[in-house]
């Protein structure tokens, strides 16, 4: 199945394009305005919107548009296919709502049939649609002050929820998080969950595939797609509840099915499984940032915080890692260091820890064969902690051969220095559970992985 022009088409007709600001057709053409894209606004009321001749449908359009955005009412779009049919327009995203999700089954089957008539693939309908960062393609019909787009990265997210995708996107715009694509993918009237995720494993910009579902429309379509797709899948379902599924029903249609079924078969295909949003959140910000994998599953801890130094080695047992033995390296460290902080783990550096204390037990801490990661804690409360540890930690994490994830809680100074450790690539974490659940999810999905080679450093 060709997707290549719901991100590259330079051609484009917006049926139902609307003079009216806020209106969905109206919201559209403006996102869409200003970027390498020819327009061409379809609605039979109007000569002009925005600037641009409208066209009373698309078979006037003297150009050959490669994909139509339709925002009409339900009804009217069966007509509407026949005649990007006889206009050779072979793509369309359907944005309106009223179909099966609504109860509406013969329309949706009206609908069905047209697009196969008219050899039509469709994304949608009652869906957002599609955006894609790096070629600006966006039929997204929520405004950019409400809804902020991310900036050009390598996270591609698919959602049968418009809803929940656009909060998604809104959040990773603020959070910094760099996307490649997004769909939603609505009601899936010809394309469904696996089609778009074939569509981004041989995506180039892609590197993580986040996906967001509440029915998988073809389970065994589904799982030869995961299983030979060689990129990180990290997934979450909705309508795992009686009265979550009754939800999913009235929201786009689907059976939500057994939530035991469907977690068995996603661990059979290697996916990563988020069980809220705010794992999605976390795991898709490790996979991004991480340069290295993890080769086992025991962790060295460096804090200067004896109680947060023990939260996360609860936090670590609790996801079913384990504590590294502290190794020669590390105890080598008591020649230099004074003898109040403990080289064990975790590694407790003291409150009165400077750079250079962090900078050493950091340097042993990697050279300590008798682990496979470190949790650094740098509660920057402390007046000797300074914006120098940012530089240290980067140089480090840049020819590290094990993975490195940060925790920092605070106000205005550590969220300063978060961000700038997240700037340089660092993965860094507000509390120590998110940082051990994400690095535990990393982990597991390293060792599990087919592809799985680690080189350990000696």
């Amino acid at each position: 199945m060709n997707l290549e022009p719901f991100f590259h088409a330079k051609k484009i007709a917006i049926i139902g394009a609307s003079r009216t600001p806020g209106k969905i057709g109206n919201t559209i053409m403006k996102q869409l305005m200003g970027r390498d894209f020819e327009l061409y606004p379809v609605n039979p009321k109007a000569d002009k919107i925005l600037g641009m001749k409208s066209y009373e449908s698309v078979i006037q359009i003297p150009a050959k548009p490669e994909l139509a955005i339709i925002a009409t009412p339900a009804e009217t779009i069966p007509a509407i296919l026949d005649q990007c049919g006889k206009k050779d327009i072979r793509h369309v995203v359907i944005i309106s709502a009223g179909f099966k999700e609504t109860g509406n089954t013969k329309l949706e089957k009206d609908l069905q049939d047209k697009l196969k008539g008219n050899k039509i693939t469709c994304i949608g309908p009652n869906c957002l649609g599609i955006f894609d960062a790096h070629t600006h393609m966006d039929t997204l019909f929520l405004p950019k002050e409400r809804l902020q787009r991310p900036q050009p990265g390598t996270i591609s997210f698919i959602t049968q929820s418009g809803a929940t995708g656009s909060a998604v996107l809104d959040l990773a715009a603020h959070e910094n998080y760099g996307f490649a694509k997004f769909a939603s993918y609505g009601n899936a009237a010809n394309v469904d969950e696996s089609d778009i995720h074939e569509y981004f494993s041989k995506d180039p910009d892609t590197k993580i595939i986040c996906i967001y579902v509440e029915q998988v429309q073809n389970g065994k379509k589904f799982l030869e797609t995961a299983k030979k797709c060689k990129k990180p899948i990290v997934i979450i379902k909705g309508g795992i509840t009686e009265a979550g599924a009754k939800a999913a029903k009235s929201h786009t249609g689907a059976l939500a099915g057994s939530a035991d079924v469907y977690y068995g078969a996603f661990k059979q295909a290697n996916l990563i499984i988020a069980h809220k949003m705010e794992e999605l959140f976390e795991f898709a910000k490790l996979l991004e940032k991480m340069k290295v994998k993890a080769c086992g599953d025991k962790v060295q801890i460096i804090t200067n915080g004896g109680g947060y130094g023990i939260l996360t080695a609860d936090a670590t047992v609790h996801y079913g890692l384990k504590l590294a033995q502290a190794g020669r390296p590390i105890k080598a460290l008591q020649k230099i260091f004074p003898p109040t902080v403990i080289l064990d783990n975790p590694i407790d550096v003291l409150g009165d820890a400077t750079t250079e204390r962090y900078k050493l037990a950091l340097e042993a801490a990697l050279k300590d064969t008798n682990n496979d990661s470190i949790i650094l804690v740098a509660l920057t409360q402390t007046p000797l902690l300074d914006e120098s540890l940012v530089q240290v930690v980067r140089e480090y994490y840049a020819k590290a051969h094990k993975p490195i994830v940060l925790v920092t809680t605070g106000s205005d100074y550590a969220i300063k220095l978060k961000k700038q450790f997240e700037a340089t690539g660092i993965p860094c974490f507000t509390f120590p559970e998110n940082a051990v659940r994400a690095l535990a999810a990393y982990t597991h999905y390293c060792m599990e992985s087919p592809q799985h080679i680690c080189i350990r450093a000696v």
